[in-house]
């Protein structure tokens, strides 16, 4: 199965294309909000370079967040409208899923299946968006995904095991964070080359989004701030 993989639910935007799960090519940029004027080339660039190897695009799968309400809305209405001209079907992935595999694939620390992987997005100020991942724990309410206001490690997990969290949301919360079971890993993005592997798993392989009425996971309405240029209101 060949995927069309779009990324934008923070500053950095990405697209890519994966065969069977895993990536051929990536597209990305880590330097800013610019995904509306980059998306489109990139997707352009990786559309040509399949057609040149006579690879035909099966999917497009979306990370459809939590994140930042304009990345999504960018990503989310540039796949659907990738979906209808070249008619196939849309997958959503959840970015923090996302997150986690970006760890799995190059982080350096050797973790357990019962350590805990607490993926965060930046929601402003002191709040993130997060959920606690373990392979040994059904899905209960403990495992949602949340947006929280930290004020300490409790705020986010209070168990004994070894918590490793990371993503655009837990630099600022390494400042505050002094359990010694607590591990910061920098540097983890989410990328659109880690998303083929989750779209090719389980139940996503088969199933799709109806695109008239897809929406992504914002988690939280947007709500517009005061203009702070001078002049406006």
């Amino acid at each position: 199965m060949t995927i069309l993989c779009i990324e934008t639910s923070t500053s950095v935007c990405s697209a890519a294309i994966c065969k069977d799960g895993e990536p051929i090519s990536q597209c990305i940029c880590k330097e800013g909000s610019n995904h509306a004027r980059l998306l489109p080339r990139y997707l352009e660039q990786l559309i040509e370079e399949a057609k040149q190897k006579g690879v035909a695009i099966d999917a497009v799968v979306f990370s459809e967040g939590p994140g930042s309400y304009t990345g999504l809305r960018i990503g989310a209405s540039t796949a659907k409208g990738l979906c209808y001209g070249l008619n196939v079907p849309l997958i959503p992935v959840p970015t923090l899923e996302v997150l986690c595999e970006a760890v799995h694939k190059h982080s350096a620390f050797s973790i357990q299946h019962s350590d805990i992987l607490l993926p965060m997005i930046d929601a402003r100020r002191m709040e993130v968006y997060t959920k606690v991942h373990r392979d040994n724990v059904e899905s209960t309410k403990e495992t949602e995904t949340r947006a929280v206001v930290v004020e300490s490690e409790d705020s986010l997990y209070n168990g004994n095991e070894d918590v490793y969290y990371f993503g655009d949301g837990a630099e600022k919360c390494s400042k505050i964070f002094t359990k010694p079971n607590w591990h910061y890993i920098p540097d983890i993005v989410p990328e659109a080359q880690y998303m083929g592997v989750l779209a090719e798993s389980g139940k996503r392989k088969v199933e799709s989004v109806d695109l008239a009425y897809y929406e992504p996971y914002y988690l939280k309405e947007f709500i517009a701030a005061p203009s702070h240029v001078k002049g406006l209101n």
